[in-house]
């Protein structure tokens, strides 16, 4: 072992004491500078200095809406079309064949835009106009939603 090897000694300094008499190097304003608010009591971090406070300054906003309402979202019967026949359309087959995003606050409702060739098995949410059209197809809906 050598001496120069030895690693540095660190010691934890000890926390100044501040407003100890003018020779302690932190006497008299104790490093809060000369008069003033800020040099004589606590105030709050969030005082603007006599401002009206932002927190005043902004509208109410109490409640903004249902946060837990699901968002809806369309199906045509174009992207129906794109699954192969007699398939089941569920959320996860939409999901699966990436009809739909993996996310999971929607719901899904299918839609009379395009047109159909497959009969299909739909199990979400449709319009009675798709509806028609998907029976017409010989497909079946099954609702239970």
């Amino acid at each position: 072992m050598n001496l120069s090897s030895l690693g540095k000694i660190r010691l934890k300094k000890r926390a100044k004491r501040i407003g100890r008499g003018e020779s302690s190097g932190r006497g008299k304003t104790s490093g809060r500078g000369t008069k003033g608010q800020k040099a004589r009591g606590k105030i709050k971090p969030e005082f603007e200095g006599g401002q009206l406070p932002i927190i005043k300054r902004l509208p109410f906003q109490r409640g903004i809406g249902n946060k837990s309402l699901k968002k809806s979202v369309t199906i045509t019967l174009d992207q129906l079309d794109r699954l192969d026949a007699r398939s089941i359309v569920s959320m996860e087959t939409l999901r699966k064949n990436k009809i739909l995003s993996s996310s999971q606050n929607f719901y899904a409702k299918i839609v009379a835009t395009g047109k159909i060739s497959k009969p299909l098995i739909v199990k979400i949410r449709i319009t009675k106009k798709a509806k028609k059209i998907i029976e017409a197809a010989k497909g079946r809906v099954e609702e239970n939603v």
